[in-house]
């Protein structure tokens, strides 16, 4: 029988380039690509109605339980990772949709995260822009090494983060709603209070899932605390910080910057506060956007899609 099989938000059309998905001809399997974002739940279901495969780039299509129940054609739902909070994986259970997931870098994130602390510390883009403007020096930057880095969410990045901030001669203080004291140590930091980190800390950059718990867990006591000379990076989920907060801190100056790679939606509009706020570095979600990453997410998604249709799945994600 034939099956198709919908590839979604492949913003730069790299899909084809990191996976064979022709050869799944043979199995049946015709594959659509959709490039650009749906605007509504009815026009993303609309879309995928006959589609019996999706192959999810990490969580920039949500699938709440609303959607889900109005794809009765869908039986394979891959994501790129191995977590994705769009996905309601247990509605998806409930419905019959296996899910699953891939395997992924463990190092383009935090590389792209201290390559936003360093433009952002050292002014680059904005004396970036006033070189090619013609004008020389225009801002005095910030110097990481004695300083002190804070980290929220100390797993596999943030340690790495505290890695790299330790290689610059930075202390390092961690803190999260689970850490302890042992995983600490273990890492080579301190373990502080939230209050703590956010008052001693010359950087403070986040590293945490978004979920119910996590959300805006850096509001105004956060900022106001990082003080007028903290820097603020977050790479991991834009809704991590109050946005409305972090505009009025960056405008106000109760920060001296932000780098952020993530929004609270994505992509985001031309209208959006943070792109007219003084003392950011911003990027487009870039955090896993590399030749090394993708052939990981999309070359693990080709085998999800194989190993399904033999009767196999593997890094099937429950609920």
């Amino acid at each position: 029988m034939q099956q198709r099989l919908a590839i979604l938000d492949d913003y730069q059309d790299v899909a084809h380039g990191f996976a064979d998905w022709s050869a799944l001809e043979k199995n049946g399997v015709s594959t659509s690509v959709f490039r650009e974002p749906f605007q509504s739940e009815d026009a993303l279901a609309a879309a995928l109605t006959g589609f019996q495969i999706v192959v999810a780039m990490r969580e920039r299509t949500p699938f709440p339980r609303s959607v889900l129940e109005q794809l009765p054609g869908l039986k394979l739902l891959v994501t790129t990772g191995m977590a994705n909070a769009a996905i309601d994986v247990a509605a998806a259970e409930d419905l019959g949709i296996t899910v699953c997931g891939t395997p992924g870098s463990l190092t383009a994130a935090p590389e792209l995260t201290w390559a936003l602390l360093l433009a952002l510390a050292r002014n680059l883009p904005a004396e970036e822009n006033s070189l090619r403007a013609g004008t020389w020096q225009t801002s005095v930057g910030m110097e990481l090494s004695g300083k002190t880095l804070g980290v929220v969410g100390l797993g596999k990045i943030g340690r790495r983060i505290a890695a790299y901030g330790q290689a610059f001669g930075m202390e390092v203080l961690a803190w999260s709603q689970n850490l302890t004291g042992e995983a600490a140590a273990d890492a080579g930091v301190q373990k502080v209070s939230k209050a703590d980190l956010f008052r001693n800390s010359d950087v403070a950059t986040l590293h945490l899932r978004l979920s119910p718990r996590s959300e805006g867990i850096v509001g105004e006591p956060e900022l106001r605390l990082l003080g007028p000379e903290g820097l603020l990076v977050n790479a991991s989920r834009g809704p991590l910080v109050e946005q409305d907060a972090l505009v009025r801190a960056l405008n106000e100056g109760w920060i001296r910057g932000a780098a952020l790679d993530v929004f609270d939606a994505e992509p985001i509009t031309p209208a959006h506060p943070l792109l007219s706020t003084p003392n950011t570095v911003l990027s487009p979600h870039l955090g896993y956007v590399t030749q090394e990453s993708y052939g990981q997410f999309y070359g693990g998604a080709f085998e999800d899609v194989r190993a399904w249709l033999a009767g196999s799945p593997v890094r099937v994600i429950t609920g």
